[in-house]
């Protein structure tokens, strides 16, 4: 039986403003009418399964939890990072947890944020995958490439294997001339990130070749704990483990290391103009999202999300709009949109972090004004979720509920408010709130105060073990 790991992990700059480090590109719907993460799950439908294990951080945990609840989607096991450490850690963490109980599964290891448009061909390239791995090899899929990429890896394959090929040897993203020459060789391919090994083989392996990663993943397993879906890692233990990819650590080093080659349409949507080269175009060669209006304009990429971009007389032009940034760049230049990002970090800017609209396990806020001294937000409840019990130092609270039944705790009194009725909470005031309803609950909130960081919340009880 097969066990899907599907890294879900990555800091979401590439893709800027729509990719944020507090909510990246594989939770986000690019292309499709589902988000990244879960084409990814719903791509394995036909396989043989014996589960499915989620590497995120904790950060985006509850994120990841109802992206999947939204696809029915149950019973996975959500292993957390608590600090990144890359890819061969995060798998032997998960190989770990695979043998617990005396199991020794194939893992499938799968990246998140990865499109493939045949999922057919996908599939027989597992099988392909699985036969040799049940010889002890260790596989990595090839994408058979399409010209001379120079941001890829590459995979040079050696001698015929039964279903693919032996690896001669992995190498670094080459230049342009040394990209057409493997090209015109047809003995490379592109270097997908994806894997299927017994999960006892990886260890072996690793072991072999980095020990100390091994023994610091094996500590860090000693310490986990479960919290609901999710599986808590040690963080004082893995903070110790190196960081390393499994390409170095393991595969470039192995004797076993073999490839599939795999035709599927495959794209990791690296930048802004791969996802133009892979959405649909209109006559002028636009690919356009939201509300959008275009004259004169040719071979762009325009997405907009909360109000009309217009265009007149352009051409090659990436521009994206967000409720809170709008990011305008040369179709051939995106691949340095990650040092406007680096310069929001920098400066200290929210923007490289989240949305206007930020997402928390009850539900989310829109912030939709703020100046000296108050806040306006807008708050969605999912129904039956509850807030925190909580308290602030600095600000008091006035909620208006727009839609739906809020019942509200503060200080000793518990009580209901409905659709076009308000509440006040007052400053140091003991308080929580919950949709005791059937409907989401939409209020706004009107926060006043010296000091109105969201940092200044007290969490005193949270049933989603915050602090």
């Amino acid at each position: 039986m097969i066990l899907p790991v599907i890294m879900a992990g990555g800091s979401g700059t590439r893709l800027w403003p729509l990719s944020r480090k507090g909510y990246p590109k594989q939770f986000l719907t690019l292309h499709g009418d589902t988000t990244m993460l879960q084409q990814s799950v719903q791509r394995l439908e036909g396989l043989e399964l014996s589960g499915l294990t989620v590497i995120c951080n904790e950060q985006h945990r509850f994120v990841a939890a109802e992206q999947l609840r939204r696809i029915g989607v149950e019973n996975t096991e959500i292993l957390l990072e608590p600090i990144g450490r890359n890819t061969a850690p995060a798998i032997a963490m998960a190989a770990l947890r695979a043998i617990r109980n005396g199991e020794d599964p194939l893992l499938l290891v799968l990246a998140a944020d990865h499109v493939i448009e045949d999922v057919k061909a996908f599939h027989e390239a597992v099988w392909k995958a699985v036969a040799l791995a049940e010889t002890d090899a260790l596989v990595t899929f090839g994408i058979l490439p399409t010209g001379p990429e120079t941001g890829y890896g590459y995979i040079q394959r050696g001698e015929a294997l039964d279903g693919g090929y032996r690896v001669d040897r992995f190498v670094e993203k080459p230049d342009q001339e040394t990209a057409v020459g493997y090209l015109a060789s047809g003995d490379y391919y592109w270097n997908s990130g994806m894997f299927l090994f017994r999960a006892n083989r990886y260890l072996e392996e690793l072991e072999a070749f980095r020990p100390d990663i091994l023994a610091a993943c094996r500590q860090a397993a000693n310490s986990e704990e479960a919290d609901r879906d999710f599986v808590r890692i040690d963080e004082a233990a893995f903070r110790e483990c190196p960081a390393e990819s499994i390409d170095y650590a393991v595969m470039e080093r192995t004797a076993q290391a073999a490839v599939v080659p795999l035709d599927a349409g495959w794209n990791d949507i690296g930048s802004w103009s791969a996802l133009w080269d892979l959405d649909r175009k209109d006559d002028a060669g636009n690919a356009f999202k939201g509300d959008v209006m275009l004259e004169d304009t040719r071979d762009c990429l325009v997405h907009g999300e909360s109000r009309l971009v217009a265009t007149v007389g352009v051409h090659d032009l990436v521009i994206i709009e967000t409720k809170d940034a709008v990011m305008v760049a040369d179709r051939n230049q995106t691949q340095d949109v990650k040092k406007i990002v680096e310069r929001l970090e920098r400066e200290g800017r929210s923007e490289s972090q989240h949305h206007r609209v930020v997402y928390r396990p009850w539900g989310c806020f829109d912030a939709i004004e703020e100046a000296s001294r108050f806040k306006v937000k807008r708050i969605s409840v999912k129904p039956g979720a509850k807030l925190s019990v909580q308290m602030h130092h600095h600000r008091a609270e006035h909620w208006v509920v727009v839609s739906g039944t809020a019942r509200v705790n503060r200080g000793d009194d518990s009580y209901l408010v409905t659709e076009n009725e308000s509440t006040y909470i007052h400053v140091g005031e003991t308080h929580s709130l919950e949709n005791p309803g059937k409907i989401p609950l939409e209020l706004i909130e009107i926060q006043s105060g010296a000091y109105l960081g969201e940092d200044d919340i007290v969490r005193l009880k949270d049933e989603y073990g915050r602090e």
